[in-house]
């Protein structure tokens, strides 16, 4: 067992997976010469698994396990820390953003006495654009899920032995490393470090990936949107009644003639709207259940070459094709 392993998820980083684990390995050292480095290929289709596999014939300290699909980053990263049994774990992207040189100042700063450290990022090189969208996201997450999860935190952190063994026990299988560490609620702070640039390559993120991961993490962080459509509801249907009810006044004590052709249509296909927007949205947390329930693994590890057993993994393992 060692006493400290990074686990870094990667996706088609053939350019940048040999400076990653020489950076990593070097960051490691000055911890404890007691380390791993653990890289989870997700699904990559360059050759970074074979440049993996070269550097772990060189060094018995490097492991790697492989997907047999893209599964997501969180997934990998979910792999990772149940394929290890280390004293601590450090969490990091694999294209060097996050910089494995403050990887000592994370573990300084654990030792006392925190089970979990996040480095809050700081001069990142995204777009004003991206960085106020980011911030509207969090902050709507935090409004519904109650929670105080920090966008300036990614996933760079390091976390103790019991915040692994808490996480493992999770049994969802929709994951945020983030979101669910500070769900555990164990002692937790931050540290600021400036934010790396990628050092080769392009980002296998775009838009849309993003938009779904948001969908997919308020779905299963919260249920507060149907309590929202609940309210909402009632709400639609109180300024129904109060219209309703003024018409049915003014059509008994005045001579009002009640008219509105075009208005009573507009009514129509404004209810109509919001039904089945209500109906939309409980069909979102309806598939999420039954995503849940069957019970699939979350990933599916087509080979592994780990510095350590990984036999307490939840994945289920084949046998490689290659």
């Amino acid at each position: 067992m060692a006493h400290i392993t990074a686990v870094a998820p990667v996706l088609n980083e053939e350019l940048n997976i040999r400076e990653l684990v020489t950076r990593l390995a070097s960051a490691l050292s000055e911890v404890s010469p007691d380390y791993a480095v653990l890289v989870v290929d997700d699904g990559s289709t360059d050759s970074t698994w074979q440049r993996l596999q070269e550097m772990v014939a060189e060094d018995p300290r490097v492991g790697g396990v492989r997907f047999s699909r893209n599964f997501g980053q969180h997934a990998a990263i979910t792999a990772g820390i149940e394929a290890t049994d280390s004293d601590w774990v450090v969490v990091l992207d694999g294209d060097l953003q996050d910089r494995p040189e403050v990887i000592p100042e994370l573990y300084a700063k654990a030792q006392e006495g925190y089970d979990c450290v996040f480095v809050e990022r700081m001069d990142r090189p995204e777009s004003k654009l991206y960085l106020l969208g980011q911030k509207i996201f969090y902050g709507t997450l935090r409004s519904l899920t109650r929670g105080n999860y920090d966008g300036a935190h990614g996933n760079f952190s390091i976390i103790s032995r019991r915040v692994v063994d808490a996480y493992k026990s999770l049994g969802e299988g929709a994951r945020f490393y983030g979101g669910l560490v500070d769900w555990l609620g164990f002692s937790k702070t931050s540290i600021q470090a400036k934010h790396g640039e990628r050092f080769a390559g392009t980002p296998s993120y775009n838009f849309l990936k993003r938009l779904r991961f948001a969908k997919q993490i308020v779905l299963s962080f919260s249920t507060r949107p149907l309590d929202l459509m609940l309210a909402f509801g009632l709400f639609v249907t109180l300024v129904a009644f109060g219209f309703g009810l003024i018409i049915l006044l003014r059509a008994i004590f005045s001579d009002y003639a009640v008219q509105g052709w075009a208005s009573l249509m507009v009514s129509i296909f404004f209810i109509g709207g919001v039904q089945i927007s209500l109906i939309g949205m409980v069909g979102l947390y309806v598939g999420r259940i039954y995503e849940e329930v069957k019970g699939r693994p979350r990933h599916v590890v087509a080979e592994a070459l780990v510095p350590q057993p990984i036999a307490k993994t939840k994945a289920k393992v084949v046998k490689s094709a290659g």
